[in-house]
């Protein structure tokens, strides 16, 4: 398949460059590719545009990335779909930059290549324990559930434990934390990858840890990613309110900023439900300033996570600047778990 796919492509490449128009190749079909092969048709009338991707499918993130039940996220489907529909553009899967082609060759073919894709692997975390199993980076988890193929085979144990820990606290663990906490009847109707909607109809898990090392007013998420969440019916919510605490520094910051004010907001009203919880109902804990310190394995030796040991922060830095910093206090708990999702952001200043 990739063979044929390179021989059909080299074969229109080269027979293209005898008419000498403009022709540019993009590697990359996520937005950002799109997104310039967009704007390269829309300034010049003459210009051909080449569009690789190592996946046999467009789209990148649109289509792996987004939860799957935030649909209107992917609407901008569309307007690429338009793109790539156009009469001097053309798209070409299971092309792989640097075995099924090189630069080189792309150079010689082209008047110009755009480099146009991101990171596909995740940096170590740098903690001990961290190749125990039960660990995984929340990239490998969202494409799980999307269905991209190179986690399609990913067996996440959500059957050992009740108890899921999230590292970091943004949209991406948001999104994380609600496909593991809503019912899975409504996400049936939603287009996750049918392996994962099995495994999640099936899962143990009742309690997930949100782990962030700063305050509530540093959080990375948006206002409409943390309601939704909030919003999820008979979803007990845990912060605990010396959390909520605000310092000059943070008041200053909210000042500065809008969306960090609204989500402290949402945060301190849902730190008050005014209702009690209710018997097995699922549990969404908030930890603010906590890092990880050490990943703990179980008694049997087994090569398994028992869970997560976190050190207690402080924030330090100059009032209002946003340059907070979380630093650790020589202070531990451990929360036992089954599965830890981390993002690659979620030990930075460890």
């Amino acid at each position: 398949m990739v063979i044929l796919g390179k021989l059909k492509f080299l074969s229109r490449s080269f027979a293209a460059l005898s008419s000498a128009p403009l022709r540019i190749c993009i590697v990359g079909s996520a937005p950002a590719g799109f997104y310039t092969a967009e704007k390269l048709l829309k300034a010049h009338e003459g210009v051909e545009v080449d569009i690789l991707d190592r996946l046999p499918t467009p789209f990148g993130l649109v289509r792996s990335g987004v939860a799957p039940d935030h649909p209107e996220t992917k609407v901008v489907i569309n307007q690429f779909s338009r793109v790539a529909q156009n009469e001097r553009c053309s798209f070409y899967g299971n092309i792989s930059l640097g075995s099924s082609i090189s630069l080189v060759e792309l150079r010689e073919m082209y008047n110009a290549v755009v480099l146009s894709y991101g990171a596909e692997s995740d940096r170590s975390i740098g903690i001990h324990g961290e190749d125990l199993a039960g660990i995984h980076a929340a990239r490998e988890i969202v494409w799980w559930y999307n269905g991209h193929q190179d986690c399609r085979n990913l067996t996440p144990d959500l059957k050992s434990s009740d108890t899921a820990v999230i590292l970091g606290q943004g949209n991406v663990a948001l999104d994380v934390a609600r496909v593991l906490l809503r019912p899975t009847t409504e996400l049936a109707r939603t287009d996750i990858a049918c392996h994962a909607l099995a495994a999640l109809e099936g899962s143990s898990i009742r309690r997930v840890f949100l782990v962030g090392r700063r305050g509530p007013v540093q959080a990375a998420w948006t206002a409409k990613e943390l309601r939704e969440i909030l919003g999820i019916k008979d979803l007990d919510i845990h912060i605990q309110q010396a959390d909520l605490v605000t310092t000059p520094a943070d008041e200053i910051e909210m000042k500065n900023n809008r969306i960090r004010k609204r989500v402290y907001e949402l945060l301190s009203k849902a730190a008050n439900p005014g209702t009690s919880p209710l018997c097995n109902q699922r549990e969404l804990h908030f930890v603010f300033f906590h890092r990880p310190e050490k990943f703990l394995e179980l008694d049997d030796k087994s090569g398994h996570l028992a869970g997560v040991r976190l050190e207690k922060t402080i924030l330090k830095g100059d009032d209002g600047q946003m340059k907070q910093v979380a630093v650790g206090t020589g202070v531990y708990e451990d929360i036992s778990c089954g599965q830890v999702l981390w993002n690659s952001d979620s030990t930075e200043e460890h």
